[in-house]
């Protein structure tokens, strides 16, 4: 048992003490009243000024951040605590907070940079820019803090291990290149090819839809053999309307139904909430209902098409229309971890100062980050792979990847680019 002694135990003190010691099976108690405190046998934490005698516990001095509970812009630098990177605020290098600040994307929430696609860059973050998106910071500051009460005690804290697992995940943008469109998206799709001169893929085209050719980005057998092989996948469905950004398959299309139908049979299924539907409630609603009459059962699941989150809109929008779980945690522009772990964990929302309902699983890396951002051969893709899930074997967590049907189908510039995933799924010795 740990008794942590703090003179406001807040909510979000309470949030960052369950990320720090629940799931590591570490049994603690946060109180505020110091001669209980100092009356208690066993391991102990002063998070507080409070004037005990010097040296008699060990202590961290906070900065004001878990104290208090609306958004404030706050004098940010890196520091160091124990010999750990850590960021302090207005002149506190605190570790506690450090993480509470990275793992609320609190930045998000006072930034105003966005692309062009409205999305919060990963190059604006303050991870990236600190040298940490590759580091997952939240269980390094965890570890640290287990270990600084320890020492002071002499002793090694037991606890367990946050779970190491492997999970290959799918959005299926535009389920198939040639196959089951019609009407006006297969016009508009050969006039693009007659208007660029594109013989191949007209050529293409026509052998697919005369089946004598199959189709680009029908991937789906080695999706099976994915799950085949044990891989806990989730695959994540467009449905929305056709518009600029969102051009898969009718959700009315037969075929389309029974591949989502039949996935669904023997993998988690989740809806890719379309581009539209970030800024309507209504759609984001309707697409939620295609997908579950397609299923026939309740779709809970979710990751936002383009990554796109807007903090804290998107999910709030996403609670409102009862999704439970959300895999879009990560970047566009850069791999890495966007919140500092690996883990599922539920989302503190800083707007309303409150823990809610939403589970949050943050990614490592989007196959698009890898071949179209950071302009990477295979070969340097597969390091990267390489070094971001050695970080995650070593802390804990779920090593996420983010592919799509047509990344892995051995064609045009993506040629190749099933080895980088398999470099995700086989062991790094």
């Amino acid at each position: 048992m740990v008794t942590i002694f703090s003179d406001i135990i807040s909510k979000r003190l309470r949030y960052v003490a369950q990320l720090i010691f629940e799931d590591r099976e570490i049994e603690y108690e946060i109180i505020n009243d110091p001669d209980v405190f100092q009356a208690r046998d066993g391991l102990k934490l002063a998070y507080s000024d409070y004037p005990f005698e010097e040296g008699v516990f060990p202590t961290v001095n906070p900065a004001s951040l878990l104290f208090e509970e609306d958004i404030r812009t706050h004098y940010l630098s890196r520091s160091e605590w124990e010999e750990q990177q850590v960021i302090s605020f207005n002149g506190t290098a605190d570790p506690l907070a450090s993480l509470f600040y990275i793992v609320t994307c609190y930045d998000e929430y006072i930034s105003e940079n966005t692309d062009e696609h409205d999305r919060y860059p990963g190059s604006s973050s303050l991870v990236y820019n600190y040298g940490w998106v590759d580091k997952l910071m939240v269980e390094r500051w965890s570890e640290a803090i287990i270990d600084f009460i320890g020492r002071f005690y002499s002793t090694k804290i037991d606890h367990g291990k946050i779970p190491f697992r492997v999970i290959p995940t799918f959005d299926i943008d535009n389920a198939y290149a040639y196959r089951l469109k019609k009407g006006v998206r297969k016009v508009l799709s050969v006039s693009r090819d007659i208007v660029r001169f594109d013989k191949a893929r007209l050529r293409e085209r026509k052998l697919v839809l005369k089946t004598v050719r199959k189709d680009p980005y029908d991937t789906y057998d080695y999706i099976r053999e994915l799950v085949e092989r044990g891989f806990d996948i989730k695959m994540f469905w467009l449905l929305g309307d056709y518009g600029t950004y969102d051009r898969n398959i009718h959700h009315e299309e037969e075929d389309f139904r029974a591949l989502i139908k039949e996935f669904s049979s023997i993998c988690s299924v989740g809806l890719h909430p379309s581009y539209q539907s970030n800024e309507s409630r209504s759609k984001l609603k309707k697409e939620k209902a295609r997908i579950e009459e397609i299923v026939e059962e309740e779709v809970n699941l979710s990751r936002q098409h383009f990554l796109k989150i807007k903090t804290p809109h998107t999910y709030e929008e996403l609670i409102a229309c009862g999704f439970v779980d959300d895999y879009t945690m990560g970047f566009a522009d850069v791999v890495g971890f966007r919140a500092g772990i690996a883990r599922p964990f539920q989302w503190f929302n800083l707007k309303k100062d409150q823990v809610t309902e939403l589970s949050i699983h943050p990614f490592a890396y989007m196959d698009g980050t890898l071949n179209e951002y950071m302009k990477l051969s295979i070969d340097e893709a597969k390091e990267t792979v390489k070094e971001l899930k050695q970080e995650v074997e070593m802390y804990g967590g779920n090593f996420i990847s983010v592919w799509h049907n047509e990344t892995i189908g051995d064609y045009g510039k993506w040629k190749g680019w099933r080895e980088v995933l398999e470099t995700s799924l086989t062991s790094n010795s």
